[in-house]
């Protein structure tokens, strides 16, 4: 990924500054400069993530493969703003106001960030549930000859399927449907065609349950509440102020994207500055998915993931074949049939492959901020410390 290779000779190149002894006016026209090549690489690595819908080479937005894309951007960036911020700097640059207020609130936007971290990885277990459920339709549709014992069984998958998703999604509590829609047993007998391949330990949440009050929607809204772009003066505060907005954009994505305790209303609770020019293709970005979100309000699916969809689509398709079938079933209709089950067993197979890393990437994402936080807060405790000392 070539994000991934700016990052490496910009990390590199700040690493060699701070160890070189230079004056203070070469030292902020270097740090001028960083921050613009910071600006520079958040500006281009969002412009990969806007790509044309009819370019079919690139992963579609919201895609299992698009998400992972934009953790590994938001890992990137967070590694670039750690560099400028706080490698090799002196702790007493960054522990006086302004700085200090507006670090106090970017780690408290972090703490926000590690609970939508949990929510989406609960929710991906969720989208795991889907997956095992649509393969058990998948199985049955695939038999031939076809028949009402398999029909039945299918049907029954479909029904359980369009259950669990209605109440991941208007229950307020994602995981409850996980439970209550398990029509063919997690725990005893029946359940084989269920937990074929399931390791409990790939897909288990950060933290299992959220709080019952606990709202993705107003997550993010309190991260967004006193994010106001920098006019002027405080260099530094430049970086904070991008790193705080990469934060909240990819965080919002997560939870549109994935089954999450609490949406409504989601597609409202933040503005994308228009004037910036790293910005410009976050905001492309967020009026398309804004405009996705529109829809599923309207229509009452279970998110925006690409993969689930398509399942939802042609899980009613299926559905309705099951609803009205009766033996033997029409050449051209069982050949439409047969299609869908492929195109459904396609996506099936994409979710087996990408949920995974995507789980291992919030896990990446959790641990990774919960270190710069803690790296943060023991610059500023050093700099106060610094500055006490001097007075």
């Amino acid at each position: 990924m070539r994000a991934t290779d700016n990052q490496g000779s910009f990390l590199n190149r700040i690493s060699i500054r701070r160890n070189q002894v230079v004056s203070m006016d070469n030292n902020h026209e270097q740090e001028l400069e960083d921050i613009e090549l910071f600006q520079k690489h958040v500006g281009d690595r969002f412009a990969d993530l806007l790509s044309p819908a009819e370019d079919t080479s690139v992963d579609a937005l919201l895609s299992i493969a698009w998400l992972r894309k934009i953790l590994d951007v938001f890992l990137c960036c967070e590694a670039e703003f750690k560099a400028i911020m706080i490698m090799g700097r002196d702790p007493s640059q960054i522990s006086k106001p302004p700085l200090d207020r507006l670090l106090h609130e970017l780690l408290d936007r972090v703490v926000k960030t590690l609970d939508v971290c949990n929510a989406v990885s609960h929710g991906v277990d969720a989208v795991r549930h889907f997956q095992k459920l649509a393969e058990i339709a998948v199985s049955a549709l695939e038999q031939r000859p076809i028949g009402d014992g398999q029909v039945r069984r299918a049907k029954k998958a479909l029904n359980s399927l369009a259950v669990a998703m209605t109440l991941e999604d208007k229950d307020g509590a994602v995981g409850k449907s996980t439970e209550r829609a398990w029509s063919f047993g997690r725990r005893g007998g029946g359940g084989g065609a269920v937990n074929k391949d399931r390791n409990p330990g790939n897909f288990r949440p950060i933290c299992w349950n959220m709080a019952k009050g606990w709202s993705a929607s107003k997550q993010i809204q309190a991260m967004s509440s006193n994010l106001v772009a920098p006019r002027g003066g405080e260099t530094l505060a430049v970086p904070i102020y991008i790193s705080s907005m990469v934060m909240v954009f990819v965080m919002w994505a997560l939870a549109a994207a994935i089954p999450c305790q609490e949406r409504t209303g989601l597609g409202n609770h933040f503005s994308v500055p228009r004037q910036l020019s790293w910005a410009q293709s976050m905001m492309g970005l967020q009026e398309k998915i804004s405009e996705e979100w529109k829809k599923k309000e309207k229509k009452g699916s279970a998110g925006l993931l690409e993969e689930m969809q398509k399942m939802e689509k042609l899980a009613q398709s299926l559905t309705e074949f099951a609803d009205n079938f009766q033996f033997p079933a029409e050449p051209e209709r069982l050949e439409e049939v047969e299609n869908q089950v492929a195109e459904l067993a396609e996506i099936c197979k994409k979710m087996e492959e990408g949920l995974v890393p995507l789980q291992q990437q919030l896990r990446e994402v959790f641990h990774r901020v919960v270190r710069s936080r803690a790296e943060i807060l023991d610059a500023l405790e050093q700099g106060g410390k610094s500055s006490a000392s001097i007075m």
